[in-house]
């Protein structure tokens, strides 16, 4: 402790200033539309649906069929690539082997007004599995029968790509359609169908599903590798009929056996709330530290600024080492739960220091004898936190977090959690209660060494103590 020098206590004061600032404010430049960001600041931090509001939705194989797991990773995989399709990229998407579930959430698309998140969700755990088939025989439901069951042309795997498009008609309206581009082999066996059909006249009918989106005649014999969807489609419809092809099929179909949504206003107030009211308690806390603890008060306020600051750059990925996670109401509550421990730890040092000053210690002697007696509780109450904290993060995190690896073989029979909002409570209170023995315990104890070294602040009623020991 008599090492620390006197100019300690303002490098550390001005680099938790200066951390603090550009955690909260960030560092980005613009050029013209362009905004390139350096440094992450809060603006950066992504919300979890409770508070951006957004769409919660758990699919599930039908009962009649026993998924295996390489069926839910492709159908993982469709599913994320129809997310893409929709312009959502900022989601979550894990399988459930054990209950064959796959667990989706995102967020509303900035800016949407329109956004219908039940056709999102319908149209992602749609089958769209694309057939050609020759002729257009039915049964009286509408099904496939006949040559049109038993002759199948072509299957979604046979194109390689499909776009919307549209066609001038002689009218001057424009038709909408979905052009294909077939892969080689789907080339050859569009090429021998349609001439065999084009003798006839015959009729190759398109399907979605159990649904025949077009019927069209074979006009001529189709060996380029190119196909046309026509029907009665719009440019929304026929872009999504598009997007389905390219996504591919899935395995099955899936059931939505849970589904929920989060208005953004709903969420935006709960934000507001809470910001509002952590920054009112953050100064009743600061008030309350000083007032009651002095000096060792005033340095508590300072390491909890930088501990809230360090907490906020890890959500917001401010160290470009690590991706950011998401924040949500009870990745709040996890953040002002650590701030609480930060206090604890502060009272505790504080209490210490004043124990030893009555005990007629100097004040040299009662600052490290002080912050030396407090550690073991701090240290006790602060693991303990961790463990909570780990136990909550391997429980209900993604299957691919380190949390819920290593902790596997306790929670692999409950499957992932759809509770990804308890995983940011988690996240937020282990960096916090970690840097609470950075900030609290460490930042702390050499600034207020620093500090006792200027004849101003040697008085031990700065301390809490009663009469000055040298």
């Amino acid at each position: 402790m008599r090492k620390v020098k006197k100019p300690v206590f303002f490098i550390v004061f001005a680099l938790i200033l200066i951390f603090a600032a550009s955690v909260f404010f960030g560092f980005s430049t613009y050029y013209g539309d362009m905004n390139t960001v350096y440094v992450k600041g809060v603006d950066n931090i992504r919300f979890g649906i409770d508070i951006k509001g957004g769409v919660d939705v758990t699919f599930t194989s039908p009962e009649d069929i026993d998924a295996t797991d390489a069926q839910l990773d492709a159908a993982k995989e469709v599913i994320v690539q129809r997310m893409i399709n929709l312009g959502i990229t900022d989601y979550e998407s894990y399988i459930d082997y054990s209950n064959d579930r796959i667990i989706v959430r995102f967020p509303w698309k900035e800016g949407e007004t329109n956004f219908d998140p039940e056709a999102a969700v319908k149209e992602l755990g749609e089958t769209a599995q694309l057939t050609f088939r020759e002729g257009y025989e039915v049964d009286e439901l509408g099904m496939w029968t006949g040559v049109t069951k038993d002759n199948i042309i072509l299957v979604g795997s046979d194109v390689q790509e499909a776009y919307a498009a549209y066609v001038q008609e002689d009218s001057g309206s424009m038709e909408w359609l979905v052009s294909l581009q077939l892969t080689d082999e789907g080339a050859k066996k569009f090429a021998e169908a349609t001439a065999k059909l084009y003798e006839t006249r015959g009729v190759i009918s398109i399907w979605m599903d159990e649904t025949c989106i077009s019927s069209p005649q074979v006009q001529a014999v189709i060996s380029d590798g190119r196909a046309t969807i026509t029907g009665s489609f719009d440019a929304d419809s026929a872009k999504q009929l598009a997007d389905k092809i390219n996504s591919g099929a899935l395995p099955f179909k899936l059931v939505t056996s849970s589904f929920s949504t989060i208005s953004p206003s709903l969420g935006a107030g709960a934000l507001e709330a809470m910001v509002v009211a952590g920054i009112i308690a953050f100064a009743f806390i600061a008030v309350f530290m000083i007032a009651v603890y002095r000096l060792p008060g005033a340095v508590s306020v300072i390491a909890l600024i930088g501990q809230v600051a360090g907490t906020l750059a890890f959500i917001s990925g401010y160290f470009g080492f690590m991706n950011g996670s998401i924040l949500t109401i009870p990745g709040i509550a996890g953040i002002i739960l650590a701030v609480g421990m930060g206090v604890d730890a502060n009272v505790i040092t504080s209490e210490r220091i004043k124990e030893e000053l009555a005990n007629g210690k100097t004040l040299d002697g009662s600052i490290e004898s002080g912050f030396k007696r407090a550690f073991s509780a701090i240290l006790d109450g602060n693991v303990t936190m961790i463990l909570v904290a780990i136990i909550l993060m391997g429980a209900f995190g993604t299957p691919d977090s380190i949390f819920s690896k290593a902790l596997h073989f306790v929670f692999f029979m409950f499957g992932p959690s759809t509770a990804g909002t308890i995983y940011s409570f988690g996240f937020t209170l282990l960096t916090g209660v970690v840097l609470n023995l950075f900030f609290g315990v460490f930042c702390s104890r050499v600034m207020l060494a620093s500090l006792s070294k200027f004849k101003a602040f040697r008085n031990p009623k700065l301390y809490g103590g009663g009469v000055k020991h040298e």
